[in-house]
């Protein structure tokens, strides 16, 4: 037997080559030096990934879904306020912009109402000339005072027959002779309206739109300075109508295409604001007061117009105007004038409610990333780890034409939060739609999703307070809908009714048993809303944790 060697067998290939010239050493352990660093670098990769792998675990993904302007990004707003403070606090200041730019709207679409007014301009035109599109009898018509509502005034329900609604919202009499009688009809009563709110539009007002001038060009400026992106179109006739409550003498539809300005991404506009904002500021004075120099064009402008603005909107003609047009900018969201004596000021410094009510259409996915802390309820003695306290919250652009960009998000979501608004508006995208009809259907699909099947669904309805508002003014629910029938028209009897109405739904749809919570709300209003918030950050963990077998 021969004698075993002890020579390492992978000695041969460290050891260097024979004859090696100092060059050609020192190449090769160049080259072997290049090769262990990527060797570790993939190492570092691998590591980093599996590290990532395993956080991503213990993230909790919630999604905002639901149509426009149903207060998705307001619900987003109060998670931010109440559980990343620091960040929401860093980014308040960056929403003044924002906030006059809402301003700058709503005294602009004034001074336009105001403007079609004094040219005589009819409420609204024919698609074309030959054959215009009359309603001869609106989808929903108030009854005069003291009358009963007809039986068979309203034939549609949105809830008991989602997406059966009529091709348009209204029936339109296409024939020459009907639509001549109504046209004639309609065009009389304007003529009389227009000569009487002719002789009451004055010089004032004339003077007032002059003034108001340059408020047009601050627009401008404050959309450039936010990185103006895109503007979305929308129907123009959702604005031209209002809600779906017509009166019998309704005025023709008129389809003109609005535009409300977006910004794809929210963070990196409010950043870009606040930039340009500062960099025409100045520093401001040693005692951190500000002075004239340091203020930026657009709150110059907007403390300078401050008393003709307050006069156009408290003028009591105007009000007749806006009335006349259906356009009533208090239920609108981003409405801020009745706080001009606060807002439009040169030391002006936005305040949490202040960012809450702002406007400012997303067109893109919105990420947030949240991260609770150990000593939440949910957290206390220890529950589950370090499992659920990073949070991602997506809010999803609303509107039809976004829609398909939901899909990627739907995969590993642990919950949806789905806002629903008022029952009796018009989607401002399509005219023909009714909201809460859009928000059923979509409510039926998201529940009948098996990429979802396991997500935890909140329903928010909101904006309770407007429906309070509707309610006490007279508006009968069962006009709009039939199946709520002789129920008490107050808001707890038409919460408990919608609440039912999508419990069905979820209860016939969903293709597993899951959780479910419903909420009445108004999201902006922050105090009522801080307690919903965190009852519905504490459902959430809880169905989690319980999933992920923490408890």
């Amino acid at each position: 037997m021969g004698a075993t060697s002890d020579q390492d067998p992978f000695a041969l290939f460290h050891t260097p080559p024979p004859n090696e010239t100092p060059g050609e050493r020192a190449a090769r352990q160049a080259k072997e030096a290049e090769e262990k660093r990527v060797s570790d670098q993939i190492d570092d990769q691998l590591k980093a990934e599996r590290l990532a792998l395993k956080k991503q675990k213990y993230t909790v993904r919630v999604l905002l879904l639901g149509q426009s302007e149903s207060g998705k990004s307001t619900t987003l707003k109060n998670f931010r306020m109440r559980y990343a403070k620091a960040a929401w606090e860093a980014e308040r200041a960056s929403w003044r912009a924002v906030i006059q730019l809402n301003i700058i709207r709503s005294i602009i679409t004034i001074v336009e109402t105001l403007q079609a007014e004094m040219d005589g301009e009819a409420i609204d035109q024919p698609d074309t000339p030959s054959t215009p599109r009359v309603p001869a009898t609106p989808m929903i018509a108030h009854p005069p005072s003291g009358e009963a509502q007809s039986s068979d005034s309203f034939h549609y329900d949105p809830l008991s027959d989602p997406g059966a609604s009529p091709t348009v919202v209204t029936s339109f009499i296409t024939s020459r002779q009907s639509s001549d009688s109504l046209s004639r009809t309609a065009s009389l009563s304007r003529s009389t309206a227009a000569a009487s709110l002719s002789t009451a539009l004055t010089g004032k007002h004339q003077l007032l739109k002059l003034r108001l001038g340059p408020l047009r060009r601050v627009e401008k400026d404050l959309k450039k300075r936010l990185g103006e992106g895109a503007e979305e179109e929308r129907d123009g006739v959702a604005e031209s109508l209002g809600p779906l409550s017509l009166e019998s003498g309704s005025e023709v539809l008129v389809r003109r295409q609005q535009k409300e300005f977006g910004v794809h991404q929210l963070q990196e506009a409010l950043e870009r604001g606040t930039a340009r904002s500062g960099s025409r500021r100045g520093h401001g004075s040693d005692d951190g007061a500000t002075s004239p120099d340091d203020v930026d064009e657009a709150t110059e402008v907007l403390a300078s117009c401050l008393d003709d603005m307050k006069t156009l909107w408290s003028d009591e003609v105007v009000k007749v105007v806006l009335k006349k047009r259906r356009i009533r900018l208090e239920d609108s969201a981003g409405f801020f004038l009745d706080d001009l004596d606060r807002i439009a000021r040169r030391e002006y410094e936005p305040s949490d409610d202040d960012v809450i009510r702002a406007r400012l259409r997303t067109l893109g996915v919105q990420e947030y990333r949240i991260k609770f802390e150990a000593n939440s309820s949910v957290f206390a003695g220890g529950i589950g780890g370090d499992a659920g306290r990073d949070w991602l919250l997506y809010d999803v652009g609303g509107s039809r034409t976004m829609r398909h960009a939901w899909v990627p998000y739907f995969d590993n979501i642990q919950a949806i939060i789905f806002p629903v608004s008022c029952f009796d508006e018009r989607l401002s995208e399509d005219s023909k739609v009714n909201r809460l009809e859009d928000s059923f259907l979509l409510w039926r699909k998201i529940c009948s999703s098996k990429l979802l099947a396991k997500a935890t669904m909140i329903l928010f309805l909101n904006k309770c307070d407007l429906l309070k508002r509707k309610l006490k003014s007279g508006v009968q629910v069962k006009t709009y809908l039939p199946s709520f029938g002789s129920r008490s028209n107050d808001v707890g009897t038409v919460v408990k009714y919608l609440r039912e109405k999508f419990k069905e739904v979820l209860k016939e749809h969903s293709p597993e048993p899951r959780s479910c919570y419903f909420y009445a709300t108004s999201v902006i209003d922050t105090k009522a809303t801080a307690t919903t918030i965190k009852a519905v950050k504490d459902s959430i963990l809880r169905d989690y944790l319980k999933s992920a077998d923490f408890v």
